[in-house]
C-alpha cells in the first residue's frame, strides 16, 4: 500500500529521477512550441506535458524496481529508495503503474492518440526493452535504447499537430546522437562499478580509449546533425550562432577527454557539459523560432 507520510512522498519523488524527468518535458515543451506559429492550446500543453511527464516518470520508476540489485552495487545508485531500503517493491511498481497509465490516459483524453500511442511505445521501449534486456545484453545499449530517450520532442510535436513531421524527427534525431556521448562519458568514470555489476558498458567490454574514439566520433557527428535545422530552414541565425558554440565545446571537451590519459575527472566534466549543452540548444531553438515569428509579425 502507498502511504501518505511526507517522508513516503519525497521517496516516491526520488522514484521519478526528476532531473531527467525534467529535462524530458523541457525537450517536450520545446517539440509543442515549435510546432506551432502562435499560441498552443492550453489544455494540450498543460494535459500534454503532464501526461508526458508522468510517463516519463513511470519509466524512472519502473528502472529504479527492475534495477534494485545493480542499484545497491553501485556507488552512484546505492541511496536511491528501493536500494537503500527506503522503499519496497511492492508499492514502488503500483506507484509506478499508476502514474503510467494516468498519463497516457490523459493524452488519449486531452490531447491525441497518436501522441499517447506514441508515448506508450517510449515507456515500454525505455522500462522494458532498454531496462530489462538491452542494457544487460549488449555494450550498444545505450545507443539502441537511445531512441525512447529521444522521443520527447517528437511527442511534443505531435501533441499540438496530430502527425509526425520531418521537423520532429530532426529534433529526435539530435537527441538520439547525443545520448552515447553524453552516456559513455558517465560510463568511463563509473567503469569498475558497471563492471562489478555485470553491465557490459562499452568501457567494460571494449576499454577506455575505445569508448574515448566513439565519443569523439559521435561528438563529430552530433556537430553535423545540429547544422541541419539551419540548412532546412527550420531555424535561423540566432540558433546557427548558438549551435556552433555550443558544438565546439562539446568538441572541445570529446578531444580533451580523447587525449587524457588518466580520464576520470574530464569524462565527469564531458558529462556534465553534455547536459548544459543541450538544454541550452533547446533552448536556442526556441529562442530563434520566436525572434523570427516576432519579425515576420512586425514587417508584417
Amino acid at each position: 500500500m502507498i502511504t501518505l507520510s511526507l517522508a513516503s512522498w519525497s521517496q516516491y519523488y526520488q522514484l521519478t529521477k526528476p532531473k531527467v524527468v525534467f529535462l524530458i518535458v523541457f525537450t517536450a515543451m520545446v517539440g509543442m512550441l515549435l510546432a506551432s506559429d502562435g499560441l498552443v492550446p492550453l489544455d494540450i500543453f498543460v494535459f500534454g506535458l503532464l501526461g508526458i511527464g508522468l510517463a516519463a516518470a513511470s519509466g524512472a520508476a519502473i528502472n529504479h524496481v527492475v534495477d534494485e540489485h545493480i542499484d545497491r552495487i553501485m556507488e552512484r545508485t546505492r541511496n536511491r529508495p528501493l536500494a537503500s531500503g527506503d522503499l519496497d517493491q511492492k508499492s514502488a511498481i503500483t506507484f509506478a503503474l499508476s502514474i503510467g497509465a494516468l498519463g497516457i490516459l490523459l493524452l488519449v483524453i486531452f490531447v491525441n492518440t497518436l501522441t499517447a500511442i506514441l508515448t506508450f511505445f517510449s515507456l515500454v521501449g525505455y522500462a522494458l526493452i532498454y531496462t530489462m534486456y538491452l542494457k544487460r545484453a549488449t555494450p550498444q545499449n545505450i545507443v539502441l535504447g537511445g531512441a525512447a530517450g529521444a522521443a520527447p520532442p517528437l511527442l511534443g510535436w505531435t501533441a499540438v499537430t496530430g502527425q509526425v513531421e520531418t521537423e520532429a524527427l530532426l529534433l529526435f534525431l539530435i537527441i538520439f546522437i547525443w545520448t552515447p556521448p553524453h552516456f559513455w562519458a558517465l560510463a568511463i568514470r563509473r567503469r569498475e562499478e558497471y563492471a562489478k555489476a555485470g553491465i557490459p558498458m562499452l568501457p567494460v567490454t571494449h576499454g577506455v580509449h575505445f569508448t574515448k574514439i566513439q565519443i569523439l566520433l559521435y561528438t563529430i557527428l552530433l556537430f553535423v546533425v545540429t547544422m541541419m535545422p539551419f540548412l532546412i530552414h527550420m531555424s535561423g541565425l540566432i540558433y546557427l550562432a548558438g549551435a556552433v558554440s555550443l558544438g565546439v565545446g562539446f568538441l572541445y571537451y570529446a578531444i580533451k577527454l580523447y587525449r587524457e590519459k588518466e580520464p576520470d575527472v574530464i569524462a565527469m566534466k564531458t558529462f556534465g557539459y553534455s547536459i548544459f549543452y543541450l538544454s541550452l540548444l533547446f533552448a536556442f531553438l526556441l529562442v530563434d523560432h520566436y525572434a523570427r515569428l516576432f519579425i515576420r509579425g512586425y514587417l508584417l
